[in-house]
């Protein structure tokens, strides 16, 4: 069974070590001990408050799509060189970078501020884990 820390649990969730704590208070999860004696929250609550925590932002497209990989964000970065261009969205904590014809930017209005949806449909997806994790 994988467990983290109260510090590693509050990073990857993205809050303070005071909120897991309360949570934990709260019922929200369990934190058990660890064979060093620390204070551990399992992997699988950890996962499950995660899915809870993420939000997503409406699509605003009202397409139906096969691409499951949607991210909503805000364009943070265009750059256009002659007939290609590289756009930059922030989508939570996810950066995703698109490289597109400068064609499709200015037909799709694309500028810093603007909404934009970034849809992967990838054949391929690697998985990795830390050195030494099984």
């Amino acid at each position: 069974m994988t467990s983290f820390r109260i510090s590693e649990a509050a990073s990857l969730l993205g809050v303070s070590d005071d909120t897991v704590r309360r949570w934990a208070d709260a019922g929200i999860f369990e934190l058990s001990i660890d064979s060093s004696g620390r204070r551990v929250v399992d992997g699988a609550a950890l996962a499950a408050r995660a899915v809870q925590l993420a939000q997503t932002p409406a699509d605003p497209s009202a397409i139906g799509r096969s691409a499951r990989n949607r991210f909503v964000g805000l364009v943070t970065r265009v750059l256009v060189d002659g007939v290609m261009a590289q756009v930059e969205i922030q989508a939570g904590p996810h950066r995703v970078v698109s490289l597109l014809s400068a064609e499709a930017v200015r037909e799709l209005g694309l500028e810093v501020g603007s909404l934009a949806v970034a849809v992967v449909k990838a054949t391929s997806v690697i998985v990795e884990t830390p050195g030494g994790a099984r």
